[in-house]
């Protein structure tokens, strides 16, 4: 019998990925791979391909001149789209904020303290950079579960040891993912600063955050999942929409103390999808149309269009 993943998501096999053990990242896409589904450059940051057969990379081809960045982790790479076409850079380039050329900067299973050095040390690679969009804050609030001795002084990361029997209130876990989060914005801020740039924060999408009921295609999925996952075991807490408002208020707050626009996407995607629209495929990552939605959000509500 066909299971639900291999039926209606047969393309996320090439989404398996083996990650390149890197200095100070901990671990980052391989450079130079093309898969049936995605491309990274030279440093292994994923193609977006543009208008006209032009294309944007960090580390290899693009147009002259200014560019803007999303940055984030697997969301913002686009671990779910059939395509590098699907992606949520690509989707603003060629359609909803389409000035100027976008840059996906991301890694696989990132924190806040991870997407905060990739950018600082591939800094040196970028043009000028016009709009500096993070798309951010789940992982943080997966990673709160990890007792204090895993957290150090920047926050957990994954794979830092196994997962705990018992983990903290989610009120505790909301309060130790926005002060990290925050904590990092604050360099971005002075980072953006220091290149002229318009910096965004934009809560990245949960499914429970969205809507309180899946619909059946993507229960299915996630009871799949569940079957091989820890995610409802050790978050069952935390998914749940008085959370995710929770998360977002406060995050809303730190963001306002440092002047930076702030979006809840999950508030945008609910508002914007259709009730019938398959907007995940597991419940951090979208299909190729919930990465459309995001990112017509992104550019309606950040005034980036």
């Amino acid at each position: 019998m066909t299971s639900p993943r291999a039926e209606f998501t047969p393309h996320m096999e090439h989404y398996t990925f083996v990650l390149e053990d890197q200095p100070y990242l901990g671990y980052f896409q391989y450079g130079n791979e093309k898969s049936p589904v995605h491309t990274t450059d030279r440093h292994g940051f994923r193609v977006t391909p543009g208008p006209g057969g032009l294309r944007a990379t960090v580390g290899d081809d693009r147009p002259d001149g200014p560019v803007r960045v999303l940055a984030g982790s697997s969301a913002v790479f686009g671990v779910g789209a059939t395509g590098d076409a699907a992606t949520i850079p690509a989707r603003l380039w060629n359609a909803h904020a389409p000035r100027l050329p976008w840059l996906n900067i991301s890694g696989q299973s990132h924190n806040s303290a991870q997407e905060l050095l990739l950018f600082t040390l591939f800094q040196h690679e970028l043009p000028p950079v016009e709009d500096i969009v993070l798309l951010s804050g789940v992982n943080n609030l997966v990673l709160s579960r990890l007792p204090e001795e895993k957290q150090g002084r920047h926050g957990a990361f994954f794979d830092c040891g196994p997962a705990p029997d018992v983990v903290p209130p989610p009120d505790r876990r909301v309060a130790h993912a926005t002060e990290l989060t925050i904590r990092h914005l604050g360099a971005w801020k002075l980072l953006a600063d220091g290149l002229g740039a318009r910096l965004s924060f934009a809560l990245q999408p949960l499914a429970p955050w969205v809507r309180e009921e899946p619909l059946p295609r993507e229960q299915q999925l996630f009871e799949e999942l569940d079957e091989v996952s820890n995610f409802r075991r050790f978050h069952h807490d935390i998914s749940t929409m008085a959370v995710g408002r929770a998360y977002a208020d406060r995050l809303a707050a730190g963001c306002a103390a440092l002047d930076v626009p702030f979006l809840d996407l999950n508030v945008a995607l609910a508002e914007a999808a259709k009730p019938a629209d398959w907007l995940f495929i597991d419940r951090v990552h979208c299909t190729d149309l919930g990465y459309d939605l995001v990112a017509r959000q992104l550019a309606d509500r950040l005034d980036l269009a």
